[in-house]
């Protein structure tokens, strides 16, 4: 018994964490999947504002919840005094917001200013990877798994990084629902994994399409992020959760 007390209080939050992704996922996915429906009875604005309230909130649950118990559970391993690791995390990072946040491309969409749409994209990140969300997911996971050490952050990378490989899946099933043989078109042309389409020859990479406002903006982003990053946790610290 007092075995099974000690690995509930040691492990408690990495369930906790694990449920947070969990409920993430079946509210983002499944009003992902709702959106054909939802689109044709309340309007395409006001489902994207209802899957902003929605999904904007349990993500910042999960940060707070990530920041306050990073460091639980068990230390793996502790590189953060090895030369360069820093450095590589700090770069690793970076490159992750480049393929987390393709959404910047279209702003006014996101924030419901104009009426938002589903698009087939295919130029700039799409061309190196189909799903640059999960590449972004898979980097950030490893960074900070590497950088913190801790079974709660490894437990959390592992998690996050299966909820977007069901995405993935979850995202061509919806794309070919709504567009068919037009996205298996594309889909032959692209692949998830990071420059294979390009290296097999059925992509091209256009460096040009990456000098574009939504690129400039990620980078500032970037900047904005690190900058934040300790007042984030400090504020974090202050919320009892």
């Amino acid at each position: 018994m007092t075995s099974f007390n000690t690995f509930f209080s040691t492990y408690l939050s990495h369930f906790v964490m694990v449920g947070l992704i969990l409920i993430f996922a079946i509210a983002h996915s499944g009003l992902a999947a709702l959106r054909i429906w939802a689109e044709e009875r309340i309007g395409a604005r006001l489902y994207r504002v209802t899957f902003a309230l929605v999904s904007i909130p349990l993500a910042v649950l999960q940060l707070i919840y990530f920041f306050n118990h990073r460091y639980d559970g068990v230390q793996l391993w502790n590189v953060q005094g090895v030369s360069g690791v820093n450095e590589f995390v700090l770069i690793l990072s970076a490159i992750s917001f480049l393929f987390l946040y393709p959404a910047t491309f279209n702003l006014t969409e996101v924030a419901a200013i104009k009426k938002p749409e589903v698009h087939l994209f295919e130029t700039g990140i799409i061309r190196i990877c189909r799903h640059p969300q999960m590449i972004g997911q898979c980097l950030w996971g490893f960074a900070h798994a590497l950088w913190l050490g801790s079974s709660f952050t490894l437990t959390t990378a592992i998690a996050l990084v299966i909820y977007h490989l069901f995405a993935v899946w979850h995202g061509d099933q919806r794309l070919f629902k709504r567009y068919g043989d037009t996205f298996l078109a594309l889909k032959e042309r692209t692949s998830v994994i990071p420059f294979l389409a390009i290296a097999q020859g059925r992509q091209q990479l256009v460096l040009k399409e990456f000098v574009r406002p939504a690129y400039i903006g990620v980078a500032i982003t970037i900047v904005l992020f690190r900058w934040l990053h300790p007042i984030a946790i400090t504020a974090s610290a202050n919320v009892n959760f």
